[in-house]
């Protein structure tokens, strides 16, 4: 009963979401402030999951005003959990076939993301070459999920190395961002679900790596994401198992 109440919720709030979004958008399509705007809403979901959300910021340290932010991408319900902590001015990478959800699609579109084809390199090497001249031009940083699709359980999957030959080419730096568990952790029909602890590192600057050099930046990357996400997953469950 719990997990029908729940999905009927969700999917109700999501529609408000998107439609007004949309006619919202339509006022200033494409604007790059819509993305993190509407990224918080979704993300104001997650109690309905019953989850807790934790965001950590990176101590003394002032996020850079253009850089490339890469997370790992575990399922639908990053939605509810990552979505919480796009920055200002920053719009994501998506595929193109989210267009074809309704309502979300258009949405995702409209607020300013970028869809890339990955069935066509060459469209695909296009996109990334528009992205690098966007950052700078328009002032806006990019999300990316660097494994190219949803890990749905099996860890920190290989890196794709897009998005750092596209940091290089752009001479920004890369801000990783670690979100813990959420792997069959979420049961519709208990209460609570526990934790997740979403941590932004500090800023890997990338004007010491040349193109030649975008794959050791790449194993670079996602080791520092590989072992603070061991440490963040072995942090939430110590503090589950605390509150049982």
């Amino acid at each position: 009963m719990l997990a029908i109440f729940r999905i009927i919720l969700v999917v109700l709030l999501s529609i408000i979401i998107c439609v007004f979004g949309l006619i919202y958008c339509l006022f200033s399509p494409r604007d790059p402030r819509h993305v993190a705007t509407f990224g918080r809403w979704f993300g104001r979901m997650s109690p309905l999951f019953g989850i807790r959300v934790e965001v950590r910021h990176p101590k003394g340290v002032t996020l850079p005003q253009n850089c490339i932010y890469i997370a790992n991408h575990q399922n639908n319900y990053d939605m509810v959990t990552a979505a919480y902590v796009v920055q200002p001015r920053t719009i994501t990478v998506g595929k193109k076939s989210l267009l074809r959800i309704p309502l979300f699609g258009p949405l995702y579109w409209l607020t300013g993301n970028l869809l890339i084809d990955r069935n066509n390199s060459a469209r695909a090497h296009s996109t990334l070459t528009e992205i690098v001249q966007k950052i700078k031009k328009r002032n806006i940083s990019i999300w990316m999920f660097p494994e190219g699709t949803r890990s749905r359980g099996r860890g920190l999957l290989p890196f794709k190395t897009g998005a750092f030959y596209t940091a290089i080419a752009a001479d920004v730096p890369i801000v990783p961002i670690c979100v813990s568990n959420t792997s069959n952790k979420i049961k519709l029909n208990r209460w609570s679900n526990g934790l997740v602890i979403i941590e932004i590192l500090p800023p890997v600057e990338t004007s010491g790596y040349s193109r030649e050099q975008v794959r050791a930046l790449t194993r670079h990357c996602r080791e520092v994401m590989k072992n603070k996400l061991d440490d963040l997953n072995a942090e939430a469950a110590r503090r589950e198992a605390r509150e049982r």
